[in-house]
């Protein structure tokens, strides 16, 4: 381990292969990489000084905060750990939260003042990597994507060169940090506008029979409820160790008025099939999920499906999603409303903001579960699920090919952000991501 300086200013600590401190720094929360060099930062001129080694090291660079991300997985390249710039600080409701915390401890320190941002569903995510990529959480109804809340920014670009960004000040970087992913610099800092919040009222119903009218039942529901309810429907199978086998649907009140909700959540209680396990007020950080760190000895398996934003969760959508996990015995299907304040912003890098539901579905390629054919069925089933959808989400994608981001992105938008990263990163030094690459002459093509 070794704290190396490249002309004037720090870098941070320096850790490559062979060093001490090598095996628990390319670890990280969801696999170990393999990259040339980590480097903890944690000061913005540590950032800065990395950026530098990387640039004379010619280096492509992968941010890490949480750590979920299947780029931390890729060999090779510098990984920038700036878990350390973790700092929340709340001035009114303009909180600012350092680049490299975590929506578990950023919405326990919130709760202390009253405030909430619509954030993950899971503790140890990172800020930056969710808000960059958009961010569905459970205030979606709300307050819509976390990207949505966002104010401003501290930005460290590839060149080393420190900006204070805001739609005042550059609107189009701006716009394109509000779900373009890393590809324009380091996040250092975020700006984010936060909202009254006293608590939550959380229920868990268990699902038991065919889902199918359930979920016609949850549709309904949701098509005239308030603003202030989102739910999710899930159904895992028993290997899968972030949630109890079966299915649930949940739902999250913002507020603690236990009345109302169960007022408007009535008609699925009521529903044949429908079970209620949880209900009361919690605080937000609580229902945020703990999600279990990579284990070495059961490594996940492959993941055979994908995700879509669904302009109307019609009946067939509903068929093909029940009918993809019967059968797969392994696998997870996934639903969770929209609509409300996500729909309120129109011009957005997150596509489909018309849609009213988010849909997940894949098979877990477990060793002897899977043959060819099962895998080419369950590649068709998804296909046929995600035609019916307008745009896919990046930040539940565990690919890592270079040409999802034409997926995720429709044609205007793509050309717009490749304009961005000319200007800011023409030589597309952060590529470890799902990648906008910089257009040579300021437009796509």
């Amino acid at each position: 381990m070794t704290n190396d300086h490249l002309g004037a200013g720090s870098i941070g600590t320096v850790i490559r292969p062979g060093d001490s401190d090598w095996e628990s720094a390319r670890r990280f929360h969801s696999g170990i990489g393999e990259p040339a060099a980590v480097i903890r930062a944690a000061t913005v001129d540590d950032v800065r000084g990395a950026l530098r080694y990387a640039s004379a090291e010619r280096l492509d660079v992968m941010i890490r905060c949480g750590g979920h991300s299947a780029w931390g997985g890729v060999p090779g390249g510098l990984t920038l750990d700036i878990s350390a710039l973790d700092g929340v600080e709340v001035d009114g409701t303009r909180v600012r939260v350092g680049g490299g915390a975590q929506w578990g401890a950023v919405a326990r320190a919130l709760t202390a003042h009253g405030l909430g941002i619509s954030s993950g569903d899971t503790a140890s995510v990172g800020v930056g990597g969710l808000t960059l990529g958009g961010g569905i959480g459970w205030m979606v109804r709300a307050w819509g994507l976390a990207a949505d809340q966002l104010a401003g920014a501290q930005l460290v670009t590839a060149r080393g060169e420190v900006v204070e960004v805001s739609d005042a000040s550059h609107p189009e970087l701006m716009w394109a940090l509000r779900g373009g992913g890393g590809n324009f610099g380091v996040v250092t800092r975020f700006d984010f506008e936060a909202h009254a919040l006293d608590g939550v009222v959380h229920a868990v119903y268990g699902v038991d029979g065919d889902a199918r009218p359930i979920l016609r039942a949850l549709r309904e529901l949701m098509a005239g409820a308030p603003r202030e309810l989102t739910v999710t429907y899930m159904d895992v199978p028993p290997m899968d160790p972030s949630a109890p086998a079966g299915a649930t649907i949940t739902a999250v009140w913002i507020g603690t008025d236990e009345e109302a909700a169960r007022r408007v959540l009535a008609p699925l209680a009521a529903t044949p099939g429908v079970s209620e396990r949880e209900f009361g007020v919690q605080e937000y950080p609580d229902v945020l999920l703990e999600a279990p760190e990579f284990d070495p000895e059961q490594p996940m398996p492959g993941f055979v499906g994908g995700n879509t934003l669904l302009h109307a969760l019609d009946d067939d959508a509903i068929e093909r999603l029940v009918a993809f996990r019967d059968a797969n015995p392994a696998s997870v299907a996934f639903l969770r409303s929209l609509g409300g304040a996500y729909g309120d912003v129109s011009d957005s890098v997150f596509p489909a903001r018309d849609a009213t539901w988010f849909a997940m579905a894949g098979a877990f390629d477990v060793p002897g579960m899977m043959d060819d054919a099962a895998r080419a069925a369950a590649v068709d089933a998804w296909e046929a699920i995600e035609a019916k959808g307008a745009g896919v989400y990046g930040n539940f994608s565990v690919t890592t090919e270079s040409e999802f981001a034409e997926r995720m992105y429709p044609p205007p938008t793509m050309a717009r952000l490749a304009a961005v990263k000319r200007e800011w990163d023409p030589g597309n030094v952060f590529c470890r991501n799902h990648n906008v690459k910089p257009s040579p002459d300021g437009h796509a093509g």
